[in-house]
């Protein structure tokens, strides 16, 4: 195989695999954060006892991130050399600044977070929860900043000439607000919000039906589901404004998602369908001009199609990306149907009693990973063949003294490493889960001081 598939199938599954945990991570740390959040308001046990619980999984997931996005950044340096050397000023503060605004806060409170029960004053540790839930936000900043630098240059200029030519900052502030990170971030921070509630429900789903710690399994549901129904509708406004953005300034990614191929015509809004890119036409069910009317505001206004671009500065699995685009978009209207649909029956007083309803909340858990996974790849391959928009072409990055033997040698190994990881991670999910949050014993409850020092007897 030639030697750009080769690396950018490796990268692609290294940074799939990866994205499994950080918006788990995201999205679970909030969770954590209201937990604790009603424990020190009401001071129920049962909030207490939650807390603890997702405490274990959050360490869990968060340790799977972070040894699975170290991989990452070497192979930047080992297969995209000339892409790390064009980007590197770029990059490079990007990433020191998620050194200092992300992995800094993270790392001085999570040990409190994870030891710190009894040990600190319940504030105390409460505002450890927040500070480690913010630095996973402040790590998905700089990452989405940096890669929405990518799609929409700006704050930038290019000094030097061929294979020397790099990209040098020339406004820091224009590159992190650069015209698509604001909504692209939003974005991405609702969908980790959605992968953690959906997980916190599906678990709790599980409990319910088998009718084990349903004192704590409710009202963590509830919590849940409140925060679901809120950011998946949230996440239409967030997707909206992406689509506009992408528009403007990426056509051809736009023309890609909706397999529009007439140039300078109405653009259909597909609802689902296929791409035949030898013919360049589309076939399925379409509300006509609706991608006119949602970014132009007008059925009949005109949107530029694939045939308006030259094929060399167009995308080339057109198909792939319609259909993970779509894919996306219908599992997020699925989740504000089903977030609704729990409302509702919570609301009506039904919702623990509806087996049926617990059964789709326990599957649901695949849908915003599945969506998060599709999201990226469609806007990742719709980029192409730009790995930075306009100015750096992907087939140009590869670094020059790497055979397609060596990167698919090391892609065998990243797959059984991966793999190893993986079922190790669900066998320790699974493990957790089954033994359930417990109860907190009479010695948990009391001061560290007094458990640990054996001169202290229960009268002193």
């Amino acid at each position: 195989m030639d030697v750009e598939i080769l690396a950018r199938v490796q990268f692609a599954y290294t940074v799939a695999f990866h994205y499994l945990y950080p918006p788990l991570s995201i999205g679970l740390g909030l969770i954590l954060v209201i937990m604790e959040g009603m424990y020190l308001r009401t001071r129920k046990k049962e909030y207490e006892q939650m807390t603890r619980f997702w405490i274990k999984i959050f360490a869990l997931i968060f340790g799977l991130g972070v040894a699975t996005g170290v991989v990452m950044e070497f192979e930047f340096g080992t297969n995209w050399a000339t892409y790390s050397r064009y980007v590197g000023d770029i990059f490079g503060s990007a990433l020191a600044a998620e050194g200092i605004f992300a992995f800094a806060l993270e790392a001085g409170f999570l040990g409190i977070l994870l030891f710190g029960w009894n040990r600190v004053p319940p504030a105390v540790h409460f505002i450890s929860t927040v500070m480690v839930w913010l630095g996973s936000m402040f790590s998905a900043v700089w990452i989405v900043v940096a890669n929405s630098w990518q799609q929409t240059p700006a704050g930038y200029r290019i000094v030097g000439e061929g294979l020397e030519a790099r990209a040098e900052i020339t406004d820091f502030w224009a590159m992190v607000f650069n015209p698509s990170s604001v909504d692209r971030l939003l974005h991405v921070w609702i969908g980790a919000f959605l992968a953690g509630a959906f997980l916190v429900m599906s678990v709790n789903a599980w409990y319910i039906l088998k009718k084990r710690h349903e004192t704590i399994a409710q009202p963590a549901f509830k919590i849940a589901l409140v925060v679901a129904t809120v950011f998946s509708c949230a996440q239409l406004l967030t997707g909206h404004r992406s689509a506009e953005i992408v528009a403007k300034y990426q056509p051809t990614k736009l023309a890609a998602f909706e397999g529009h191929f007439d140039s300078l015509a109405p653009a259909d809004l597909y609802l689902f369908g296929w791409v035949d890119a030898k013919q360049q036409r589309t076939v399925g069910l379409a509300i006509p001009g609706g991608i006119s009317f949602l970014s132009q505001g007008s059925f009949h206004a005109p949107i530029r199609g694939l045939k308006s671009f030259s094929p060399d500065n167009r995308p080339t699995q057109v198909n792939a990306i319609f259909q993970l685009y779509h894919l996306m978009v219908t599992i997020g209207l699925i989740l504000i149907a089903l977030s609704l649909l729990g409302v509702w029956m919570w609301y009506r007083g039904r919702l623990f009693q509806t087996r049926w309803l617990m059964h789709l909340f326990v599957w649901a858990v695949l849908l915003p990973q599945i969506a998060n996974q599709a999201g990226w790849f469609a806007a990742e391959m719709g980029r192409q063949p730009w790995v930075v928009y306009g100015l750096l072409r992907t087939s140009e990055a590869l670094s020059r003294n790497v055979t397609a033997n060596q990167v698919l040698f090391s892609l065998i190994l990243f797959f059984f490493v991966y793999t190893v990881l993986f079922l190790l991670f669900i066998y320790l999910l699974n493990r957790k889960i089954q033994q359930g949050p417990g109860v907190i014993s009479h010695e948990e409850n009391e001061p560290y001081s007094r458990r640990e020092n054996p001169l202290m007897t229960p009268s002193s």
